[in-house]
């Protein structure tokens, strides 16, 4: 049996993803901070590298932090790999290491702008892999996901899922948007298909769900699901745009960033990855995210 180490894996993603190849697999964990000069030993089949500082929502973290954490380790790491026996070499980067907003549908191709310091470490990190890729006898791939969700996620859409059982009314409803998310599921199925199948290229992967889902149409699913009445209301953009460029001036909670956040299109295509293992994902868009909003009950 392949033995196979995570590290990050007591993260969101880390304890999904354990749990989803325990059965496949023999799996271990491993602890990892950057420190200057460390070396790094292990013997494994594969390597799937999760540890690093997340997305900040609170924005209390520095540049050196996220700069040690999600590129300089990522360096260490990955050079001790291109040292070791192990075949497989598997990066969790993000979609923001492309972009955090984009009116296009975001594909490979498309050229990386970060906008915030954590998605230039995260596309540092990518850029030192693929300056330095391996001889033909391993396997490398980075994987990009995009808002990934499942049992026992926080974040944004944790956060929308109490505005709704609040019954609180949603004022952003002339705005009509697309955004893509990834089923925690479909992201485990992915990984365990680059491992068992040599036959995907070593490369850059954007991993998303198929279908692409409005704001709109996820306080509906909320709110059908936990059987609670949503008001929706069609306020003017051009005041709701007022009101968030005043919360920017005066530091409210309401600003600009929010706003786009809630009403951007963020479509990330997935078809290189779809492609690449010729499989179908297991969970449809809206069953993985109805299956999340069940488990926030």
């Amino acid at each position: 049996m392949k033995k196979i180490i995570i590290t990050g894996i007591t993260g969101f993603i880390g304890q999904n993803l354990k749990k989803y190849l325990e059965p496949l697999f023999d799996i271990f964990s491993l602890k990892l901070r950057y420190k200057i000069n460390q070396k790094i030993d292990f013997e494994a089949d594969c390597i799937i590298h999760l540890s690093g500082i997340a997305h900040d929502l609170k924005k209390t973290k520095n540049i050196t932090e996220y700069t040690n954490a999600n590129y300089k380790l990522t360096k260490q790491l990955y050079n001790a790999f291109l040292e070791s026996n192990a075949k497989v070499f598997i990066f969790i980067s993000s979609i923001k290491a492309v972009v955090d907003f984009s009116e296009r549908i975001i594909n490979e191709d498309t050229i990386p702008n970060p906008s915030t310091i954590y998605g230039v470490s995260k596309l540092q990190a990518e850029k030192y892999i693929l300056n330095n890729l391996p001889s033909l006898d391993k396997r490398v791939y980075i994987l990009r996901p995009c808002l990934v969700h499942g049992p026992g996620i926080k974040g944004n859409l944790y956060s929308l899922y109490k505005f709704v059982i609040n019954e609180t009314p949603y004022p952003l409803a002339s705005f009509e948007n697309k955004r893509s998310f990834l089923s925690i599921e479909n992201l485990c199925f992915v990984i365990n298909q680059i491992i068992v199948n040599e036959n995907v290229k070593s490369g850059v992967y954007n991993i998303a769900d198929d279908d692409k889902i409005s704001t709109n149409e996820l306080i509906s699913l909320i709110a059908k699901s936990t059987k609670k009445n949503i008001l929706f209301l069609k306020v003017p953009k051009l005041l709701i745009r007022l009101l968030a460029r005043f919360g920017d001036v005066f530091s409210l909670k309401f600003n600009t960033e929010i706003l786009m956040k809630m009403t951007s299109d963020f479509q990330v295509s997935n078809l290189k990855i779809k492609k690449a293992i010729n499989e179908k994902f297991p969970i449809e868009t809206k069953k993985g995210i109805i299956d999340t909003i069940s488990s926030m009950k």
